[in-house]
């Protein structure tokens, strides 16, 4: 599917007449051809059981293009170009993956975007560094909006990856500082999908309860198919019989509905702590057995503002008459700040070759009147402030914006500054000659 963002209707759509007289009007040499678009291709899951979270993507990406273009473009030495968004559905599959890739590169796309799993970011990174080896002259710069597995800026790290979502252990060691001050905390269970993020998940938080809170006990530690499991009763019956009191989960899209629908059917009383539990139909399927209990991690959230009127109110309130559905209710700041660091990495370079670009992003600063990122040129991670949000009705004051019309949404409990959240990194990247 190639969604183009161009706001320039291409010649077919007016009448022929108009044509004609323009022609007769206007002298040939006056005409100036429309300068070719900066292409983005985004290879990740459009149908199967995540194809709600690429759909979410989808919305916030063109949202993030629409913007560019309304204000011209991307300004190069030969003028303003346009941004146009291309989108190959993976069904979030390895292989498949490596085949749309072929495609994208056929295509000459020179920036990839993609996020939805770890695996298939594992598989690009190195299709990304043979196809740019084997051909310089078409190279391919990756940008990462949410594949959080840590060894994708450690040990796979690579000049052409850059990742703008916060990693899975700079997420739970935010979790982890809430966990640290609760003292109801004694026994936790952790439950994960099947694959390196969530493998990576169950690692970290082992890791950061036991160094923080040694006390606490883990009383199970559970991965589960990725988007196999249709009912997760018997898990939150196991939940149950090992007594948990707190539950860490890195699931996302129907996997982590389900799981909470799940346990808000059983009346599983643990307190959440996870990283989506603000997106994609969870607040709904929660429901009041989340007020007080559910906690998600971010970059920023809807409520994020702290007052009626902020930049923040502003931003969300612009997204959302763009997208009035309830259920296209969420909005991932951090896919803009990709788009935006991309098209000022491009201008800077005055270029859109992938090495002029990759350069021009390493080290590159971020802005807003409500946020501020810097991407870190020793392994390309993006640093930014991080929220731990915590669920409440939307009618208990404090709450201007639920979530997809739930009638739920999340106040901020801590806010992360960015120099808090850097974690350190084992990357020795690899850079190519300026």
């Amino acid at each position: 599917m190639n969604l183009s963002l161009s706001s320039r209707p291409p010649l077919r759509m007016f009448p022929a007449a108009l044509l004609a007289l323009a022609a007769l009007s206007t002298p040939v040499s006056s005409v100036a051809a429309p300068l070719p678009p900066v292409r983005i291709g985004m290879i990740d899951g459009l149908s199967g059981p995540f194809a709600n979270a690429g759909e979410a993507v989808v919305r916030n990406i063109s949202y993030a293009i629409e913007r560019v273009n309304a204000r011209g473009g991307v300004n190069l030495p030969d003028g303003k170009h346009l941004l146009q968004f291309s989108t190959f559905d993976n069904k979030l599959g390895v292989e498949d993956s490596l085949v749309q890739f072929r495609q994208l590169t056929d295509e000459r796309i020179p920036f990839l975007i993609e996020g939805n799993s770890s695996a298939v970011a594992a598989a690009l990174i190195d299709a990304v560094n043979k196809h740019n080896q084997r051909e310089p002259d078409r190279r391919v710069l990756f940008l990462n909006y949410s594949a959080v597995d840590p060894t994708l800026t450690n040990e796979k790290c690579s000049f052409w990856h850059f990742r703008f979502d916060a990693s899975a252990d700079m997420r739970m060691q935010a979790l982890t500082e809430a966990i640290k001050a609760d003292p109801a905390t004694k026994k936790v269970y952790l439950i994960g999908q099947d694959y390196s993020f969530g493998r990576q998940v169950a690692k970290a938080a082992r890791e950061q309860i036991t160094a923080k809170r040694p006390d606490i006990a883990i009383v199970g530690d559970e991965l589960h198919p990725i988007g196999k499991i249709k009912d997760f009763a018997p898990y939150i019956a196991k939940m149950r019989s090992a007594g948990a009191d707190a539950v860490i989960t890195g699931n996302w899209g129907n996997d982590l509905t389900l799981l909470v629908k799940a346990a808000r059917d059983a009346g599983f009383k643990a307190k959440f702590y996870t990283f989506y539990a603000n997106s994609l139909g969870a607040p709904a399927a929660i429901g009041d057995a989340g007020v007080g209990v559910v906690r998600a991690v971010a970059e920023w959230h809807p409520n994020a503002g702290g007052n009626p009127g902020s930049p923040s109110d502003a931003y969300y309130q612009e997204f959302r008459k763009r997208y009035p559905q309830p259920k296209d209710d969420y909005l991932y700041l951090r896919m803009q700040v990709m788009i935006d660091m991309l098209v000022k990495a491009i201008e800077k370079a005055r270029s859109t070759d992938p090495k002029a670009v990759a350069y021009a992003l390493e080290g590159a600063h971020y802005q807003s009147a409500f946020h501020e990122a810097t991407l870190r040129a020793e392994d390309h991670q993006l640093i930014q402030p991080l929220y731990l949000m915590q669920m409440q009705r939307a009618d208990s004051g404090g709450i201007r914006f639920d979530n997809e019309g739930s009638g739920f949404g999340f106040r901020t409990e801590r806010f992360i500054p960015a120099e808090q959240t850097a974690l350190p990194s084992t990357c020795r990247m690899q850079r190519p000659p300026r």
